[in-house]
Order: structure tokens, then C-alpha cells, then sequence
């Protein structure tokens, strides 16, 4: 067979193409994008043996039921993912994450859920087929870039890919530790709050909100009062930066949040926590911890 690709029987709820995303555009509006559990990603592609900025397959809450058509792939998923394998015979082998699995014509993958978590990774031992974008095929479905014309795919979808040349078969012992608090910096307009909101920041817990998504997620908790103005001109964001709004309920921007805001922003999420931040799902509760730059670093 000379066409391998996997059909989408099954899309899931939002499953995307990402990769490590688009780097130094935002001075022309265009943000990072790429895997939002950066960590989850790369060992999926380690796994199976590829290259670290190769594209895998991103899926949050359900996943897609994917048929295989073509010879044979590898694959393996990374994440807290339930699946099952079922085979052309149609014998179910339940899967498990960080070990790859080989794929005959005809086999599917069916990625049930992610388990008190948001996101996780499906790579496999070849390159799929996708349009860059300023050097990323990273579907950011807001500004409707990346492969698939920017959108999410859907069912019925086909995502092709070159015939397997090599196998590689990996397994590792991994454990995706939740954490007790996320390490922040305090950011330009800190002091814009007063006294008792700055030590609420740090000591009361926040909710993730249902409106919550790739672009940012909304915070729900004790108000967060300004003492200067809740607006400020518009200026540049980065991912896991904090703004509030004048309701007081933070924001934190994720990978494909707007490259500009105007609200004031009370502290930046460090690099180092971000990939386990966007695992928490909404109604779950998270704090923040104050620490210096050489701690971040």
C-alpha cells in the first residue's frame, strides 16, 4: 500500500496537529502556539524516535477513534489517557501510556479520555503530512493557522503520513505529578493592587473556570481589587502571564492567547510549571507561590 493515514471515525472534542510552535512573531500578532504540555509531547516523539519539533496529534478530554489504513505504524500516547486498541479482528487491547504499539491495516485506536487531566499526545514512527505556517504546522484554530486550514479536525477527517521504514519499540516508567502550587513572578503592574488583594493572591485558592481553553483560562476566587486604574494602554503578552480584569477574576494566557491586552497583569506563570498548569481541568483548584528569577531559571 502506498497511502497510510489515519482516519478520524471519531474526532473527539479538540484534537489538533501541534508541534513547538511559531517562534518571534508576536511583533506581528502571531503567538507561539505548538504543544500546550510541551514535556507530554516530546516524549511521545522520543518514543517512537523522532525528532523533537516533529508534529504529533493533540487531543483534550475525549479523544479521536482513529482507523488505520496502510501497512503498518508505531505509535505511542503520553498523558493520563485512557485506550483501547482494537483490532481488525475485533479484539480490544486495553493500551497504556509511555510504551509505543504497533498498528496493522485495519486496527483503531480509540482514545476514551484523559483522566483528571486535560491534554495528551498521540505521535507515531513517520512524518504526517502538514502545511507549515511560518515554519510550524501547529493549528491555532482562533487565528485559523497551521495545517487543516487552522481547524480542528472533524470526523470523517483524514491525516496521511509516509510508509513506516523502521520500527522502534520504547517504553518508560513516567508519572504525571500533580503540584501543590504554581511558581509565579511578579509582573509589571503588581503594584497596581493593594495591600490585601497582593497577599490574597498568594494565600486563597482560585478555580479553573469551565471558560477555559488553548487561548487562556479564566480563574474564579476572591476578588482582586485595583487601586489604580483597571485598564492600562495596550502593551505585548507572554504565555503564563496573569491579567485581571475589572471583575477581579485573573486570566492566565496559554499558547494561543492574543499578543496584546490591556489589562493590568499581576504576575507570569514560570516556564518550568507551565506544562503542568494546563493540565488542570476546570472546578480544579490551584495557588500561587511567589519566587525570585534565579529560582525560576
Amino acid at each position: 500500500m502506498t497511502k497510510n493515514f489515519f482516519e478520524f471515525v471519531r474526532s473527539g472534542i479538540n484534537t489538533t496537529l501541534q508541534d513547538n510552535g511559531r517562534g518571534n512573531l508576536y511583533h506581528i500578532g502571531i503567538p507561539f502556539s505548538g504543544a500546550m504540555d510541551k514535556r507530554n509531547y516530546l516524549i511521545a516523539n522520543y518514543l517512537v524516535g523522532k525528532k523533537n519539533n516533529e508534529p504529533a496529534i493533540e487531543f483534550a478530554y475525549q479523544g479521536p477513534l482513529l482507523k488505520f489504513n496502510g501497512d503498518k505504524v508505531i505509535f505511542a500516547i503520553t498523558g493520563d489517557v485512557n485506550f483501547d486498541i482494537i483490532r481488525k479482528n475485533s479484539s480490544v487491547e486495553k493500551g497504556s501510556c509511555y510504551q509505543t504499539y504497533k498498528l496493522l491495516n485495519g486496527d483503531q485506536i480509540d482514545i476514551l479520555s484523559t483522566n483528571k487531566s486535560v491534554y495528551g499526545y498521540l505521535s507515531i514512527n513517520s512524518n504526517f503530512e502538514a502545511e507549515n505556517f511560518f515554519g510550524s504546522c501547529s493549528i491555532n484554530t482562533k487565528a485559523m493557522l497551521g495545517a487543516n486550514s487552522g481547524k480542528k479536525y472533524e470526523n470523517g477527517n483524514k491525516i496521511f503520513f509516509k510508509k513506516l521504514e523502521k520500527e522502534i519499540h520504547r517504553k518508560i516508567n513516567y508519572t504525571n505529578l500533580k503540584i501543590e502550587k504554581l511558581r509565579v513572578l511578579k509582573a509589571t503592574n503588581f503594584d497596581y493592587f493593594d495591600e490585601e488583594s497582593k497577599k490574597d493572591f498568594f494565600d486563597q485558592s482560585f478555580k479553573v473556570s469551565k471558560l477555559s481553553d488553548r487561548m487562556g483560562m479564566r480563574l474564579e476566587g476572591k476578588k482582586l481589587e485595583n487601586k489604580i486604574s483597571t485598564n492600562i494602554k495596550s502593551e505585548g503578552l507572554i504565555k503564563g502571564v496573569i491579567q485581571v480584569p475589572a471583575d477581579g477574576n485573573p486570566i492566565i494566557m496559554l499558547s494561543d492567547h492574543g499578543t496584546i491586552g490591556g489589562y493590568p497583569k499581576i504576575a507570569v506563570i514560570i516556564s518550568a510549571d507551565y506544562d503542568k498548569l494546563v493540565q488542570f481541568q476546570p472546578g480544579s483548584y490551584i495557588k500561587f507561590e511567589s519566587v525570585k528569577i534565579s529560582e525560576a531559571e
